[in-house]
């Protein structure tokens, strides 16, 4: 399963968050089978498959309400780019169709929760 094979290879938040952002160990470990990025405020798990794409946000273990939240994921294959629209959806902000995600493919995410500045974290799938 390719959302198995995710790795972090950098993240980055913006300062909306408290900071540059911090990949941890095992005690913020991947709960939906995604990456994780965590920053100072905020946890973000990304789950990229091609059939959908997923974005769960935690802070200190508890789940983040989602009420007016607003996200997009760009996917980069070599020079090819795709935009795509996460809405809330329970739990966590999701796309569904259909997408490029495979080796190599990286992806920068933008969330704005309700009153606060857009945070951005970057992946890329191993």
């Amino acid at each position: 399963m390719i959302s198995r094979t995710l790795t972090l290879l950098t993240a980055l938040a913006s300062l909306s968050f408290g900071g540059h952002a911090i990949a941890h160990g095992d005690d913020h470990a991947a709960r939906y089978g995604g990456i994780v990025v965590a920053t100072k405020a905020i946890d973000f798990e990304v789950v990229a498959k091609p059939e959908s794409i997923q974005l769960y946000l935690s802070e200190h273990g508890k789940v983040v309400k989602l009420d007016g939240a607003k996200a997009r994921v760009t996917l980069l294959n070599g020079a090819e780019k795709t935009d795509v629209e996460l809405m809330p959806a329970g739990e966590k902000l999701e796309a569904k169709g259909t997408f490029k995600v495979q080796k190599g493919t990286r992806g920068i995410a933008s969330v704005t929760l309700a009153g606060k500045p857009a945070a951005v974290v970057r992946f890329e799938i191993k």
